[in-house]
């Protein structure tokens, strides 16, 4: 089709996701290695527009709220300027074992 397939869009917000968290100093890698995991607990995206293959795309990521165990990003992705998909996802904290536990203090939001 000529088209990115939709289930791309999802790996580039991760991406995104994982960038906005290694601007705050820290690694995804390194909340994980401290027994923290962010799992997708609701994902909801709005696609608009297609992107091809060689569009060069630009992916915006903001923590919009959340609480003790959980974390909201929007995202929107953008070809020529113009907002082609809006994303929003809701991530739990959970640990090794799976079970809900609360963040570290500097990652929640305020």
């Amino acid at each position: 089709m000529g088209v990115a397939h939709h289930a791309s869009y999802l790996a580039w917000l991760e991406m995104a996701r994982t960038e906005l968290l290694r601007s705050s100093g820290i690694s995804y890698a390194d909340l994980e290695r401290e027994g923290y995991l962010l799992v997708i607990a609701k994902l909801d995206v709005r696609y608009r527009e297609s992107a091809a293959y060689d569009d060069e795309l630009v992916i915006r990521c903001r923590v919009v709220g959340g609480s003790r165990v959980k974390i909201d990003h929007e995202y929107e992705v953008l070809k020529q300027g113009r907002v082609i998909t809006a994303a929003r996802t809701t991530l739990a904290c959970v640990g090794r074992d799976g079970k809900v536990r609360t963040m570290p203090s500097w990652l929640i939001p305020e």
